[in-house]
C-alpha cells in the first residue's frame, strides 16, 4: 500500500461526491422557480439510494467475478463488503491502494451517473417514481455497464476475467465516457420520450432558467470535482494523474470558446448559460480521452465538443422530444464525440498507449470505440425505456397537469424555494404569479394583487 496514492484517491472520491450537489445547483438553476427543489432533490435522492445499493451489492455486481455469462459480476461475492474490511497486513489492494478505498471512489461514479439522468425529465416527474427508477436503473443498467467498462480483474493465474469492453475488446475509456455519460444520456432520452413534453414546451417563456448564478456555481463545482473524476482515475498520485489533470483543464476551456462562438454566430450574443454548458460539454468529452490524447489534441477535442454540443441541443425542437436540461445534447452527444475521438487522435506515447488513425494506427481502434459507444447506448436506452414504461403503467411517472401548473415543488415536497413576504399575498412567488395571471384574486385583494403584479413584472 502506498499512502500517497491512497490519500489522493480518498481526496478524489470526495471531489467526485461534491459533483452531485454541484449538479443539483447546475440543473436547479436551469429549471423554473417552482421546480428547483424537486430538481435538486432528485440528485440528493440519487446520493442516498445508490450509496446504499452500492455497499450492499452494487460493488460486487460491478467488480465481482463474472456471472450470467460475463454480463455482470457476482452480486453475492462481496455482499456488504464484509470480506474486504481487514485492516491488517492482509488488507486486499487494488494496485497500491486498499480495495475499500477503491470501493468508495467507484461509488461516487455510480451516484452521479444516476443523478445526471434527472435533467432530461425536469419539471414534470413524481419524486417517488424517480426514486424507483433510480434504484432499478442502478441495478439493471449501471452496475452491469460498469462491469463491462471498468473491471480489469485477473484470476490467480493472471488471466483476464474482467469486463468484455474494457479488458476484453480493448475499448479505451479512462474515466467513464461510455459507462457514465453515454449511459446517462441514452437513459435520459428514453425517459424524455416516455414522459412526453412539458406543458408549453417550446412556447412558454417561463421554462427559461430561473437562476443563472446557480447554473454558473454548479458548473464551477462540477469542473472542480471533475479533477477528482479524471485525474483520480489514475488510482495513484503519479504522472498519469497529472496528464489527465492537464487535459481536464484545457479541454473544457476550449469547449467554452467553441460553444460561445456558435452562440455568437447563430444568436448574436454569447451567454452565461452557454459558457457553463460549454464547460460541461468539454468535461464530458475529455472524460474517456484524458489519458489517451495529448494536450494539443485536447484543445481540438474541446473546441469540437463545445461547437457540436451547442448545435445538438437544438435537435429537441426539430425532432420534438423534450430533453428539459439538455442531457442528450451535452452528455450523450459529448460522450460519443469524446469516445470516438480517441479512435482518431489516440497517441502511442500517452498513458493509454492507443494507436489512433492520425498516428498511423488505421481504423481498428476507432471501430472498437464505436462498438463500445454503440453497445452502451443501445443497452441503456432499451432497458431504461422498459423500466420507465413499467413504472408509468403501475405507479405513474408524470405528475398531473394541475400539479405541473402549480409546480412540482409544492405537489411533491410541499415546499417552495423562494418565499416573498410583503408582496401583497403570503406564499411563494410562482403560485402568486399564476394566480395573478389567471385572475383568481378578487375583491379586497384587488389592490394588493395589482401592486404585486407591477412588482413581479418589474
Amino acid at each position: 500500500m502506498n499512502t500517497g496514492d491512497t490519500a489522493w484517491v480518498l481526496a478524489s472520491a470526495a471531489l467526485v461526491l461534491l459533483m452531485t450537489p454541484g449538479l443539483a445547483f447546475f440543473y436547479g438553476g436551469m429549471t423554473r422557480a417552482k421546480a428547483v427543489l424537486n430538481m435538486m432533490m432528485m440528485s440528493f435522492g440519487a446520493i442516498a439510494l445508490v450509496g446504499v445499493l452500492w455497499v450492499l451489492f452494487g460493488y460486487s455486481m460491478s467488480f465481482g467475478t463474472d456471472a450470467f455469462g460475463g454480463l455482470v459480476g457476482n452480486p453475492f461475492e462481496k455482499f456488504g463488503l464484509s470480506n474486504i474490511l481487514s485492516t491488517g497486513k492482509d488488507m486486499p489492494l487494488v494496485g497500491t491502494i486498499p480495495e475499500i478505498v477503491f470501493v468508495g471512489f467507484q461509488a461516487v461514479f455510480a451516484i452521479i451517473t444516476v443523478a445526471l439522468i434527472s435533467g432530461a425529465i425536469a419539471d414534470r416527474t413524481k419524486f417517488g417514481s424517480w426514486m424507483v427508477f433510480a434504484g432499478l436503473f442502478a441495478v439493471i443498467v449501471y452496475f452491469p455497464v460498469a462491469h463491462w467498462v471498468f473491471d480489469f480483474n485477473k484470476d490467480a493465474a493472471g488471466n483476464a476475467v474482467g469486463g468484455w469492453l474494457g479488458q476484453g475488446l480493448g475499448v479505451i475509456d479512462f474515466a467513464g465516457g461510455t459507462a457514465v455519460h453515454i449511459n446517462a444520456g441514452a437513459a435520459g432520452l428514453a425517459l424524455a420520450l416516455l414522459l412526453g413534453k412539458r406543458r408549453g414546451f417550446g412556447k412558454d417563456p417561463s421554462h427559461r432558467p430561473h437562476n443563472l448564478p446557480f447554473v454558473m456555481l454548479g458548473a464551477g463545482l462540477l469542473w472542480f470535482g471533475w479533477f477528482g473524476f479524471n485525474a483520480g482515475s489514475a488510482l495513484a498520485a503519479n504522472g498519469i494523474a497529472g496528464y489527465a489533470w492537464i487535459n481536464t483543464l484545457v479541454a473544457p476551456c476550449a469547449a467554452v470558446l467553441g460553444w460561445l462562438v456558435v452562440e455568437r454566430v447563430r444568436d448574436g450574443h454569447a451567454t452565461s448559460l452557454g459558457a457553463a454548458s460549454g464547460a460541461v460539454a468539454g468535461l464530458v468529452a475529455i472524460t474517456p480521452a484524458c489519458s489517451a490524447i495529448t494536450p494539443l489534441w485536447s484543445i481540438v477535442l474541446g473546441l469540437l465538443a463545445g461547437a457540436v454540443c451547442a448545435m445538438a441541443i437544438g435537435l429537441k425542437y426539430k425532432l420534438g422530444y423534450d430533453d428539459s436540461l439538455d442531457v442528450v445534447g451535452v452528455h450523450l452527444v459529448g460522450g460519443i464525440v469524446g469516445t470516438l475521438f480517441i479512435g482518431l487522435a489516440a497517441d502511442p506515447g500517452s498513458p493509454a498507449a492507443g494507436d489512433g488513425l492520425f498516428s498511423g494506427g488505421g481504423f481498428e481502434l476507432l471501430g472498437k470505440q464505436a462498438i463500445g459507444a454503440g453497445s452502451v447506448l443501445v443497452y441503456s436506452f432499451v432497458l431504461s425505456f422498459a423500466i420507465g414504461w413499467v413504472i408509468k403503467k403501475t405507479m405513474g411517472f408524470r405528475v398531473s397537469t394541475q400539479d405541473e401548473i402549480d409546480g412540482v415543488d409544492l405537489s411533491q415536497h410541499a415546499e417552495s424555494a423562494y418565499e416573498y413576504g410583503g408582496v401583497g399575498v403570503a406564499g411563494s412567488f410562482q403560485p402568486l404569479h399564476d394566480q395573478i395571471q389567471h385572475g383568481s384574486h378578487k375583491g379586497k385583494d384587488a389592490d394588493a394583487t395589482a401592486g404585486s403584479k407591477e412588482r413581479i413584472e418589474a
